[in-house]
């Protein structure tokens, strides 16, 4: 496994040796000590994952977690020292997808690292103009989040939309989605595909705002998935 690995950090023995376990383990990582960089450089350099404490200068780690998921779903670990259980919490709601109490062992961060990306990139990321809205589908949790929002799908919307993401601008009738999507014979209208329809565009208005639209109706023939205006 290998990737990019933004460690937010201002002490430095523990930046270089979280750095050191890290190269060692096939990861490239990227040092920061000073929290008012972190925003801009997830920007820029677009890391494959996050460590990030909490206690930084500049910028505290929550504050930069919470402006992270305003445009990137980028795997983020919250490192501290603060273990109260309302830090704990706040950290998971803000968006960080795992959490590490100081001390900790180096090889358990990275072992951390690795189970996070497994999770996040064994999900299907969606490639084109979408990918900048961070949209991710995690199968095997029947998971997906929008610009850094929990969807809250059903199975079967699930399945929808990954069909539809998976086949960026290819149309689709409502025959084909419903063949896709109930394979147990189950006698269905197609008419349940337009409230299937209606409900996942009503979540992902809910994620990105009123005007999007990520799921078009084509007239006379069904459906298809693509950024841009109606």
């Amino acid at each position: 496994m290998s990737g990019n690995i933004l460690v937010v950090e201002d002490e430095p023995k523990l930046s270089g040796l979280l750095s050191d376990y890290l190269r060692a383990s096939g990861f490239e990582p990227i040092c920061l000590s000073n929290g008012a960089e972190a925003v801009d450089l997830v920007r820029a350099q677009k890391p494959d994952l996050v460590l990030l404490d909490l206690m930084l200068p500049g910028q505290g780690g929550m504050e930069i977690c919470k402006d992270v998921r305003r445009f990137s779903s980028v795997p983020i670990i919250i490192v501290t020292a603060r273990i109260e259980e309302i830090d704990r919490l706040l950290g998971l709601e803000l968006g960080a997808d795992d959490y590490i109490c100081k001390p900790f062992s180096p090889r358990e961060v990275v072992a951390r690292v690795k189970a996070v990306l497994r999770r996040t990139q064994g999900g299907q990321m969606v490639h084109g103009a979408v990918r900048d809205r961070g949209l991710v589908l995690d199968e095997d949790r029947y998971r997906a989040k929008l610009d850094g929002h929990d969807l809250e799908l059903t199975a079967v919307e699930f399945k929808l939309l990954q069909f539809l993401a998976g086949n960026p601008g290819r149309i689709y009738n409502r025959q084909q989605l419903m063949d896709k999507i109930y394979t147990d014979e189950r006698i269905v209208t197609d008419r349940t595909i337009d409230s299937h329809i209606k409900k996942l565009r009503r979540k992902i208005e809910a994620a990105l705002g009123a005007e999007a639209r990520l799921i078009h109706s084509v007239y006379g023939i069904g459906y298809k998935f693509e950024p841009g205006p109606e």
